[in-house]
């Protein structure tokens, strides 16, 4: 296996491991990406936490809070892998294949992040600071001019119920599955009982905003029909 040249990593076993999913792991603690993940995930929330105190001294620990979960989140994560190229290197088994594994946002945030705890563990904090503000760019300079929740489907789905309504959605989760750093949350969004949306995530909370986002896409394609 070759390193990407947009990865600054040395070891291929450590970046193989990184890439490897428990489906096609022999032994999931120690040969799958899991516990990279794990600890790329406290590496990245710290050096986004330390970017956004650093660089907006005027905004108070809520919008920094906001403007933080809008960055780490599954949706940025996930795109910027498939940016990346990653979707190509991961190693899954045939079955996690044919339900559409390699393109699963769940999967490629998961990865992201098991990179960015090889490149920590091999060349320390500043080169996986590096890497992760250089690869987060777009979504830290999105967030830049105080639109800390660029993201926030719930919000502005209430708006538009309100708006066309005069109704609030409800929300409420219809299935539980996985385990793990593989547990998938599936919620539906409601307006009067009546199903508008469906989304599922890595938490209930970014499966309401997938779900949220489904429910704007819909009345939107309705609005145009």
């Amino acid at each position: 296996m070759t390193i990407p040249k947009n990865i600054p990593l040395k070891n291929v076993d450590q970046f193989a491991l990184a890439m490897r999913h428990r489906s096609a792991a022999r032994d999931v603690i120690r040969d799958s990406y899991e516990r990279l993940e794990f600890f790329g995930d406290s590496v990245l929330g710290m050096i986004v936490a330390q970017y956004l105190y650093e660089h907006h001294s005027d905004w108070d620990q809520g919008m920094m809070s906001k403007a933080k979960a809008s960055v780490v989140q599954e949706g940025p994560l996930a795109e910027t892998a498939l940016r990346m190229g990653l979707d190509a290197y991961l190693e899954i088994s045939p079955g996690e294949e044919s339900t559409g594994g390699r393109k699963r946002p769940s999967i490629l945030a998961d990865v992201f992040e098991a990179v960015i705890g090889a490149i920590y563990l091999e060349s320390g904090l500043e080169k996986a600071r590096w890497f992760v503000l250089e690869q987060l760019n777009p979504y830290l300079m999105q967030i830049s001019g105080g639109n800390v929740s660029p993201n926030d489907h719930k919000s502005r789905l209430q708006e538009v119920a309100q708006a066309i309504w005069r109704m609030t959605p409800q929300y409420r989760l219809y299935s539980e599955e996985g385990g793990g750093s593989d547990k998938r949350f599936r919620v539906q969004v409601l307006f009067d009982e009546e199903i508008m949306g469906e989304g599922n995530g890595r938490s209930k909370k970014e499966a309401e905003q997938a779900a949220a986002l489904n429910a704007l896409e819909i009345i939107e394609r309705n609005r145009r029909a």
